[in-house]
């Protein structure tokens, strides 16, 4: 039963997901009390997978520089841009319009990087991009909604690196270094850490459900509809640019969940900070969203990951 449970949860993680989803919708107070833990949650995925990598993955990483470049690059290009689009198409009120360009100005979020684990993706190669953009931000996030939206933002770039430092890099330097000086030892542990990323991912995706509930039950069509085309063609611009310009298939998988996959929570701070509830809508809403989707994108991926150092660069 033992041996069994953990591969029981790993492949029913959309299944997972969606059922505390669902739980937390009927009754947020089962999940709602997660809140103030999310940042550790997360550190314990990071920790997690800090002990299936290596230190030679960040030096691969590394000599391929482009990859990740060009990652940030799609990031900052093709979310801003889609979103403007969309609430002209959609003819979205200003203030519903600012919240979903918001969204695709912030640079990805760390679950990103727990979604291209399960999908079997290039792991180091998003965590890279993640530090990237989220360093970026600061810059680009404010220039970018005035440039689309024409309003002004202001992110606050320490809190960020700190945000990142205690949540990605720390866990994910112990996993390694830990790994490192017993790698021996770990091998049950490492067993069964991807079940246990699978039930936190899922009840962090139910506490943000469960925060929300008010806003998903109203059903807000129109904006509803801007978020699941946004985080669409997120994936399927990132997979298709990379390709087309030499990237390999799970470089291309990498970049496309970099991507499509947005830090909605700092949507959703700067939303309430500089222009009220209606414009926090979207990135609410979107982080259940990519959440749900991410998962069943990895499940498919994962089915179908590439082998071969080749697929993992951007060619020359």
């Amino acid at each position: 039963m033992l041996r069994t449970l953990p591969q029981w949860i790993e492949r029913n993680f959309l299944t997972l997901a969606v059922g505390f989803s669902l739980l937390a919708l009927f009754h947020p107070p089962l999940f709602a009390w997660i809140k103030p833990h999310i940042a550790l949650g997360l550190g314990i995925i990071m920790f997690g997978m800090g002990l299936t990598l290596d230190f030679g993955d960040f030096a691969r990483v590394g000599r391929e520089w482009r990859a990740a470049g060009l990652g940030v690059g799609l990031q900052y290009l093709i979310m801003p841009l889609v979103a403007w689009v969309l609430c002209v198409a959609l003819r979205l009120p200003p203030e519903a319009a600012v919240g979903v360009i918001l969204v695709g100005c912030c640079p990805s979020g760390t679950a990103s990087n727990v979604i291209a684990y399960f999908a079997r993706a290039d792991v180091p190669l998003s965590v890279v991009m993640t530090l990237l953009s989220t360093l970026i931000a600061p810059l680009a996030t404010p220039a970018l909604v005035e440039l689309l939206a024409g309003e002004r933002v202001a992110v606050d770039f320490w809190a960020m690196v700190r945000s990142v430092f205690w949540i990605v890099v720390f866990p994910l330097l112990d996993g390694l270094i830990l790994r490192h000086l017993l790698c021996e030892r770990l091998k049950p542990l490492i067993r069964i850490f991807p079940s246990i990323s699978v039930v936190t991912i899922s009840a962090v995706i139910a506490c943000v459900v469960a925060l929300n509930q008010k806003t998903i039950l109203e059903f807000p069509a129109l904006i509803m509809l801007a978020v699941i085309l946004h985080n669409a063609m997120g994936y399927l611009c990132g997979f298709w640019a990379t390709r087309m310009l030499g990237g390999g298939t799970i470089t291309a998988r990498t970049i496309s969940i970099e991507v499509g996959m947005q830090n909605s929570g700092l949507a959703v701070a700067l939303a309430g900070t500089f222009f009220g509830p209606t414009a926090a809508l979207a990135g609410a809403i979107f982080s259940l969203w990519q959440n749900l989707t991410g998962v069943a994108l990895a499940r498919i991926w994962s089915r179908t990951a590439g082998t071969g150092e080749g697929d993992l660069r951007v060619k020359e």
